[in-house]
């Protein structure tokens, strides 16, 4: 209690004085940046910078280098023209009082030019290097977005491609897949989860792990992905940090509902680099103990993030990142009971990244990223039933990947160039874990299983993507990519091809094809040295789509995909389960199997609709729409829904901007009921645990979930500081959206857990 005092004390010792300061001052802040080629690398000297209804204005120097002045506090657009090169628009540029703001572009040369017609766009260049099922967003826009909070995964929740779940975790579940089908890769380093409390094997949890201040973009690929990206079969996040202010000190105080923290940034070695450094720490265990907050749960948790850049010349850059978390959770079963939790126990998780990234431009047509990285995930877990207190499981793991990563890229001609590159991993995992005898979910008992096990196995993959414009209207991709692992000692061959032809100035047609193969979670090929012999998982994509522009800042995309699957592990012992579902029906996580085999095949498909205005002037909103099935074979030849088969999506989500202080946004999201297996009441009142209807497997659905979320942005602009204050409500009328039902044993019924009812959320930004 006194650590929250202390902190408020402090913001508010540290804000009172802004206030102060005159309220009529005319402030003004300075926009700088970059403009590069956005193929190779190089800069463009001469691009011209306008800022859209104003008069301001700059041209890049030898080095892409740009700097405006005086620019009026506020949200300005920034558009970027280059003669041969595409149009860029930069939307939420936030100019802050006495602050740099840095904005970098990529201009990709015009692959389309027609005779007497001017060619528009530019709000949505940014994925033209990968065109199917590719979206983009600012650092802005995950952190202004409502329900978000911060939260780089769950901005994604509004786009077609991602079921609808549950809202205490941020898993994504794209285009039908599971949550162990993602990856994420931060300035060239892939990072097995980004998420505080993460799930072992998955790439989900409940809170976001990365600091949004320190990102400056986001490419999110829900399929169709190029040969560069490997062992994922649904979808990858591309994720690029900031680089700190090259010129000045800086800093940032955030306190909000669930932590206070910290960020601060400058120059390094006389302006030839830049240091960016955070610190967070969470409080909700204090305010658990001052208040009634709607729960007991006091999760701990806290992180550290930093990059440092330096510049050993002005084609060769360096970079080094660290992403360092850890977690803490041990409530008691009172706590479970009183919270409606299946399980409890201790929760003790350590995440870390470290890595350093070499980006060489070796001459005006190719460049490269090399990277070096240590990822690591440990475990220190125990859990236990609710109902009756028994002891489930010990999970004392320790999972360590060394990783090297290269991507080289080379323009063979003005429409044609080559990527190509390599991955190597070295895996080296300790395992110390117990499962204690259960009654499985369809009330079979399982006898008790210790695995105590270290390995050491290494990965590799090599890709090449050549792309080819054979004529003025098409752009065309042929990739394919080779991988191995040493522990199944299985290599895999993987096509892919994409495309995208130009129809008019404003309406392109695109497509992708490509196979897709992913190695089990370690988790489970640790279990048996049977597990070994089991084929990788593998999907086909199948993507075909177009693109129209409404207007320069608004655009309509249709897509429709099939994803067929195959190779999927399943336990004959529960014939009807789908195993990788798993993490939804056990405990959240993967379980004992004795004997497993690869027989298992699925399948998602559907149609996606996607309406995106930018913000153009004070108005910006995404309305999208999906129908989609996704379903597996079981054992017996039976077709059955997955779990994450919600049928029907529906997102609506836009704000308004009146002037440089106030921003007002909502999020409206429906989803039809996703499956679920009713229980077998009786079985389940003589074990006192769920016991599900085996022969009803996943064929009733929850009620279909819809909620609505807002947020109310202000900022005070003062001479030489800053703030942001916000207010948001999730799930704002108090839909009581069901999560899952559990049994009962107090009341010896089936109950029912529900997702947030509602659930203010508040912060304070101060900058200086």
């Amino acid at each position: 209690m006194k650590k929250i005092f202390y902190a408020f004390v402090f913001m508010i010792l540290l804000i009172v004085p802004s206030f102060a300061q005159a309220q009529k001052t005319i402030h003004t802040g300075v926009i700088r940046g970059q403009v590069l080629d956005a193929e190779v690398k190089t800069p463009l000297i001469s691009t011209n910078i306008s800022i859209q209804n104003t008069l301001m204005g700059a041209s890049s120097d030898a080095d892409g280098n740009f700097e405006i002045k005086n620019v009026p506090v506020g949200t300005w657009s920034l558009r970027f023209s280059y003669i041969g090169y595409e149009t860029v628009v930069k939307t939420d540029v936030i100019v802050k009082s006495n602050r740099i703001t840095t904005v970098n572009a990529e201009l990709a040369m015009s692959s389309v030019v027609l005779e007497g017609v001017v060619v528009t766009g530019g709000y949505f260049s940014e994925t033209k290097d990968e065109p199917v099922s590719a979206v983009n967003f600012s650092s802005e826009e995950i952190r202004r977005a409502p329900g978000s909070a911060g939260d780089v995964s769950r901005i994604l929740m509004s786009l077609p491609s991602i079921a609808k779940v549950n809202d205490q975790t941020n898993n994504l579940i794209v285009r039908g897949g599971s949550p162990t089908e993602n990856a994420f890769y931060v300035d060239n380093i892939e990072i097995p989860n980004i998420n505080h409390f993460p799930t072992q094997g998955a790439s989900g949890g409940p809170i976001g792990l990365l600091n949004v201040d320190f990102i400056d973009d986001v490419r999110f690929y829900s399929g169709g992905f190029s040969s560069k990206y490997g062992d994922r079969l649904s979808s990858i996040m591309d994720i690029t940090f900031r680089q700190g202010n090259r010129n000045e000190f800086d800093g940032q105080l955030d306190l909000n509902f669930t932590g206070f923290g910290g960020t601060v940034e400058g120059p390094l070695f006389n302006k030839k680099g830049s240091w960016l450094l955070s610190a967070r720490k969470s409080y909700l265990d204090y305010l658990v103990d001052m208040i009634d907050i709607g729960t007991s749960v006091a999760p701990v948790y806290g992180d550290v993030q930093g990059k440092i850049v330096y510049d050993l010349n002005s084609n060769h850059k360096l970079m080094l990142l660290g992403i360092w978390g850890d977690d803490h959770n041990n409530p008691g079963r009172d706590t479970a009971i009183e919270n409606d939790m299946i399980y409890y126990g201790k929760q003790d998780i350590y995440e870390r990244t470290t890595g350093i990234n070499w980006r060489a431009l070796w001459n005006k047509n190719g460049y490269s990223n090399t990277s070096l990285s240590v990822t690591s995930q440990d475990f220190n877990e125990n859990n236990f039933e609710t109902n009756s207190g028994f002891f489930l499981s010990q999970n004392n793991s320790s999972e360590y990947s060394y990783n090297f990563r290269q991507v080289n890229h080379f323009r063979i001609k003005n429409r044609s160039s080559v990527e190509f590159g390599l991955d190597v991993k070295y895996l080296k995992n300790k395992y110390n874990n117990y499962f204690a005898e259960y009654t499985d979910a369809l009330g079979n008992p399982v006898s008790s299983f210790r695995i105590n096990q270290t390995d050491d196995s290494y990965k590799t993959g090599i890709f090449l993507d050549l792309s080819l414009s054979p004529i003025q209207r098409l752009n065309t991709t042929l990739g394919v990519r080779t991988d191995y692992f040493s522990m199944t000692e299985k290599t895999h061959v993987a096509p892919r091809f994409s495309f995208s032809y130009a129809l008019s100035n404003r309406t392109s047609v695109t497509g992708a094809a490509g196979i897709y193969y992913q190695a089990l979670p370690m988790v489970l090929l640790i279990q048996n040295e049977e597990n070994k012999n089991l084929k990788d998982t593998q999907a086909r994509h199948l993507i075909l789509g177009s693109s129209h522009l409404l207007t320069e800042n608004t655009r309509l995309t249709l897509e429709v995909y099939h994803k067929e699957y195959k190779n999927f592990p399943m336990d004959p012992a529960q014939p009807g389960l789908f195993l990788i579902d798993e993490l939804y029906y056990q405990y959240g996580f993967f379980m004992q199997h004795e004997h497993l085999v690869d027989t298992g095949r699925g399948y998602s498909r559907g149609i996606e609709l996607v309406l995106q205005k930018k913000l153009a002037r004070d108005v910006y909103g995404l309305v999208s729409a999906s129908w989609f099935r996704t379903k597996y074979q079981d054992l017996n030849n039976i077709w059955r829904n997955r779990v994450f088969d919600n049928q029907i999506l529906l997102s609506m989500e836009g704000g308004y901007k009146p002037n440089n202080k106030w921003e007002f946004s909502a999020r409206w999201i429906f989803a039809g009921g996703a499956p679920y297996t009713p229980f077998i009441i009786s079985a389940s009142k003589e074990l006192a645990r769920i016991v599900l209807d085996e022969d009803r497997i996943n064929e009733s659905r929850y009620p279909n979930y819809h909620s609505m979320n807002v947020r109310f942005d202000r900022r005070f602009h003062f001479n030489r500081t800053n703030i942001v204050t916000y207010f948001s409500v999730w799930n704002a009328y108090g839909r009581k959206n069901v999560a899952s039902y559990f049994w009962n044993e107090k009341e010896k019924k089936q109950d029912t857990i529900y997702q947030w009812t509602m659930l203010p959320i508040f912060g304070i930004e101060y900058e200086f």
